[in-house]
């Protein structure tokens, strides 16, 4: 199994909104490096649902890869946001993967928080600057910030 952080902008998409969905495509990813994370990511693959560009940024909860990467419909519909004139259905750009809602934090793991962790000292979400949605995330890390939020998974209902 591997772990993943995945950004998104609360007042878009928050996980408050995946848990009431269930389950959602990843997609609308437009960046290389984010897309070929995209690509490594296999179902059962758990992600932290991280909330960016809000009041509070940080870890709001964690998610389950339920479908792999494939092709994100996106890039062939002139009316997206998401459209790229330059892919083809021959030849896709981007992909997408499907997740779903396995357990909310209690509260924000603040991004301030996460800093404090030793595991994140090297991590790109950490950096002034990193920008990408979609980044790998070590065991470690990901067990750091259960830890800190107080959720164990293999207990917890």
């Amino acid at each position: 199994m591997h772990y993943w952080l995945l950004k998104s902008e609360p007042d878009v998409f928050g996980y408050p909104d995946l848990e009431r969905v269930g389950r959602e495509p990843w997609n609308g990813v437009r960046n290389y490096q984010a897309r070929n994370f995209l690509r490594q990511m296999a179902v059962g693959d758990l992600c932290l649902f991280y909330h960016s560009r809000s009041k509070t940024p940080g870890i709001a909860g964690v998610a389950r890869v339920t479908r792999a990467a494939h092709t994100d419909d996106l890039q062939f519909d002139p009316a997206s946001a998401y459209f790229d004139p330059a892919s083809s259905p021959e030849n896709p750009r981007w992909s997408m993967v499907e997740v779903e809602a396995v357990r909310a934090f209690p509260a924000v793991l603040t991004l301030d928080t996460i800093r404090t962790l030793p595991q994140w000292e090297d991590s790109p979400l950490t950096r002034k600057g990193s920008r990408l949605s979609v980044l790998p995330v070590t065991a470690e890390q990901f067990d750091a910030a259960l830890a800190a939020a107080g959720l164990d998974l293999t207990t917890d209902p």
